[in-house]
């Protein structure tokens, strides 16, 4: 049985809005908002990537993140580290258990390839968008170029690891309703795009809606879950601490 998430405190939430499916969207956010993304239909993904806000050149890293916490998988407790070893942000709530930090971003090419084309001049909202030119587009806003692009986790997107290093990509894995919170560690950008995963096997392009509410829960308590769930998260979430000692 899937877990729920406790609501959150109405005089605590900052603001909300919908992610469309198959669009892109950023913000710069400060250390101690939470993000409760929300998957608005079967089979939602939500490609996301952080940097900080201040210093750009310090932004998520996947393969340090994953071999410091012994893990291909994220879930509840599971921080999302730095190339400097800090904690970026934090997975402080979790229906489903597991989310995919390896199967990387739907590109145009491949795009075309599986679903066709849809562009702007003949479908203006219905074009089809990939999850890679998304987020281009939104690091770009911040003086981010295509070499600065680093691989993202796909929320609610679920992809195995056979033994011969196959990946398998998990259908039905996410449904309508199932929430997942992201707590921001540092001051950081945040870029999503809900485009579908690249191992998708769907044959239609049809991605999922995703909410997004933010909300100030402040920064990780002493007895916070991702402090005591590894002790590599714990020392991330340190390091992210003195950071801001003034």
């Amino acid at each position: 049985m899937k877990a729920s998430l406790p609501a959150i405190p109405a005089e605590k939430l900052l603001w909300e809005e919908t992610i469309p499916g198959g669009c892109h969207w950023s913000w710069i956010l400060p250390r101690g908002v939470t993000l409760r993304l929300t998957a608005r239909g079967d089979g939602a993904n939500l490609s996301l990537v952080l940097y900080h806000a201040r210093q750009t050149l310090e932004r998520y890293n996947m393969p340090d993140s994953l071999k410091a916490q012994h893990t291909a998988q994220y879930t509840r407790g599971h921080v999302l580290m730095s190339d400097m070893g800090r904690a970026l942000a934090s997975i402080t709530g979790d229906s489903l258990g597991w989310h995919d930090p390896l199967g990387l971003l739907l590109d145009a090419e491949r795009m075309a390839g599986k679903y066709g084309e849809h562009d702007y001049q003949q479908h203006r909202n219905g074009m089809y968008r990939a999850g890679k030119d998304g987020l281009l587009i939104e690091i770009g806003k911040y003086g981010l170029t295509r070499r600065d692009l680093v691989a993202p986790v796909n929320f609610f997107s679920k992809v195995s690891v056979d033994e011969q290093g196959r990946f398998h990509f998990h259908e039905g894995h996410a449904r309508a309703g199932d929430p997942v919170d992201l707590r921001l560690d540092m001051d950081v950008i945040v870029a999503v795009s809900s485009a579908p995963h690249p191992l998708d096997p769907r044959p239609a392009y049809d991605p999922a809606q995703v909410n997004v509410a933010a909300w100030r829960s402040g920064p990780a308590p002493a007895d916070d879950c991702c402090r005591a769930f590894r002790p590599e998260g714990g020392r991330a979430l340190q390091l992210a601490d003195l950071q801001y000692l003034v």
